[in-house]
């Protein structure tokens, strides 16, 4: 997708068979839409995604008899928080600019596009169904991590150091973009996660919570190795095959993609989608694993040794997406059960690597 298509950006509930046929005719499908029913998909809280089943006029080919469309959150607040950090902005042009040399197994695109003053935004995209979307509450089984470091090496390894992705403004956390997680925010958003919480925290969660706001600057100071980073990697964005098929594991939400440090996506899932004792008994053997595919895929010069320093590192990742999003997208009580979720399983991630002594005392 590089360019942008011709065609209004419309709210789910606006988009018409007319709009649908000209977009599937822009994608190289001739045909003509007669009638469509949107139904929501999915649990994000920044996008509202929508499943679109269609019907035709004659004879369909091999167009979709459905696709999925994703729009700004219809809650203010998510919305606006997709707004502020340049969320919408950035997906689209994702799949616009860097989904074809990104390696990693996403959804076709058929049409992406954004208005940059308002960052009112539609994507329309492949229908992956009958793979079944992940759940972060369930987690994943042992199998299924495996084949998700799979795909988080071919990412990572799609522009290993590649100094022209620190050019690139509109990516998360580059030398180029403005600079939006500043340590003062992320202060404000942890006290005022304290007090709507309060005692539902764990002690140990405000250990590790205060040892992050202190030492914010620190836990970003990464000089290593730089690639593309998904940075909400997690089972919630991520799509599974089932025995009636699609593919066996692909990657959806990438209003955060970055550049930065490797582990930021795979300290971040394994943090959360295996129970602790799983991820203790089999975490050496998925990352010496995902080590190898790095290898396998031309990365060289990053030493097991290394990887696993920042693995510790970034073991910080999830517990801070937790606590850092819970405050500033719509609160619902799966969101509160996940976000507990996250915190448990990152705080737990963070006392094993013994990540504390990282951090200056």
């Amino acid at each position: 997708m590089g360019e942008t298509l011709e065609l209004p950006i419309l709210a789910s509930a606006a988009v018409t068979p007319e709009w649908m046929t000209a977009v599937l005719r822009k994608a190289g499908h001739e045909v003509t839409v007669a009638s469509l029913a949107g139904k929501r998909v999915g649990t994000g809280q920044v996008g509202e995604s929508v499943r679109f089943t269609l019907d035709y006029k004659g004879d369909a080919g091999g167009a979709p008899r459905s696709v999925v469309g994703k729009f700004p959150s219809s809650d203010p607040e998510s919305r606006a928080t997709g707004v502020n950090f340049g969320n919408y902005i950035r997906e689209v042009n994702f799949y616009r600019h860097l989904k074809p040399s990104a390696g990693v197994t996403t959804p076709i695109c058929l049409h992406a596009d954004v208005e940059p003053e308002t960052s009112d935004f539609v994507l329309i995209m492949e229908d992956l169904a009958p793979a079944q979307p992940g759940d972060q509450m369930k987690g994943t089984s042992v199998a299924e991590a495996a084949l998700v470091l799979g795909e988080a090496a071919k990412l990572h390894a799609s522009h290993w150091n590649d100094a022209s992705m620190d050019e690139i403004a509109w990516l998360f956390e580059t030398k180029a973009s403005p600079k939006r997680t500043q340590p003062d925010l992320i202060k404000l958003l942890w006290q005022g996660f304290r007090e709507r919480y309060g005692e539902r925290i764990p002690a140990d969660c405000i250990e590790i919570g205060e040892a992050i706001t202190r030492n914010y600057e620190h836990f970003r100071a990464y000089d290593g190795p730089k690639c593309l980073t998904h940075n909400d990697f997690r089972p919630d964005n991520m799509m599974f095959g089932t025995a009636e098929g699609g593919y066996p594991v692909s990657v959806v939400d990438w209003q955060s993609i970055g550049f930065g440090c490797c582990m930021a996506d795979v300290s971040y899932f394994l943090s959360g989608a295996l129970p602790r004792e799983v991820r203790r008994k089999h975490e050496k053997e998925l990352l010496t694993a995902y080590h190898r595919k790095l290898g396998e895929l031309g990365v060289s010069g990053y030493s097991f040794e290394e990887m696993m320093r920042h693995y510790a590192l970034y073991s910080f990742s999830l517990f801070n997406m937790a606590f850092t999003a819970s405050m500033i997208v719509e609160r619902t009580e799966r969101g509160d059960n996940m976000f507990f979720q996250m915190l448990r399983g990152g705080a737990d991630h963070v006392l094993d690597t013994g990540a504390l002594d990282l951090l200056p005392h």
